[in-house]
């Protein structure tokens, strides 16, 4: 692989991704609210297997999904309404708000389960969001220039991806770290839920309505 010609898409790459990563959505909620009620631990286990899953679905586009969903306009569709439905379900449970003052401690006892607990929360919650297999399929193939092994190069890719992702997250637990006591407020949980309940509704929105 010729990292002389990987240099351009590189520092394209970075830029898209990280607008991604700063954008508020499922994995910042997951995120700031380990932090604030499992604690470091456990909000280190759920963004190593939120990077997890990312790393899995980059490998997965570069080594050949990208074809088989752009040779299959059927296949396409198909996940492209998943991803919309699964957003959409998604912010409107998050809008809708369960959270009662008196749960506290239940959310407690389902956040305990340390490293380990955490890493399965994250690797499953991003493998299960369509949004992340819709981006990579979509947007790293015209990344990887003409001649270089696409199942390298889109590793190589995705690791920027990772990167970006696990800096920001670890901003997000320092954060959360420092508003912990305010974090565990229902009302603060509230305003949490509504605002990425949006922004996933948003994104929900935004992908049905693109061909």
């Amino acid at each position: 692989m010729d990292l002389t010609a990987m240099a351009a898409p590189l520092a394209s790459f970075a830029l898209v991704v990280g607008l991604l990563t700063l954008t508020p959505g499922l994995d910042t909620a997951l995120i700031l609210r380990t932090a604030a009620l499992g604690g470091r631990r456990q909000a280190w286990g759920v963004v190593l297997g939120i990077q997890t899953g990312t790393l899995l679905w980059g490998t997965a586009s570069a080594a050949g999904l990208s074809v088989l969903l752009t040779a299959s306009r059927a296949a396409y569709e198909t996940l492209r309404w998943a991803g919309v439905c699964y957003l959409l379900w998604m912010g409107v449970q998050m809008l809708r708000n369960r959270h009662q003052e008196t749960d506290l401690a239940a959310e407690e006892t389902v956040n305990s389960g340390g490293w380990w607990a955490g890493w399965r929360r994250g690797t499953l919650t991003n493998l299960l969001n369509p949004k992340v297999g819709v981006f990579y399929v979509a947007v790293l193939p015209p990344f990887i220039p003409a001649g270089e092994p696409h199942l390298a190069a889109g590793v190589l890719l995705t690791s920027v991806h990772v990167v970006e992702g696990t800096l920001w997250s670890a901003v997000l637990i320092a954060f959360a770290h420092t508003l912990r006591n305010w974090l565990r407020r229902p009302a603060a949980r509230r305003v949490l839920d509504r605002i990425t309940g949006t922004a996933v509704i948003g994104f929900g929105a935004k992908l049905a309505l693109t061909d």
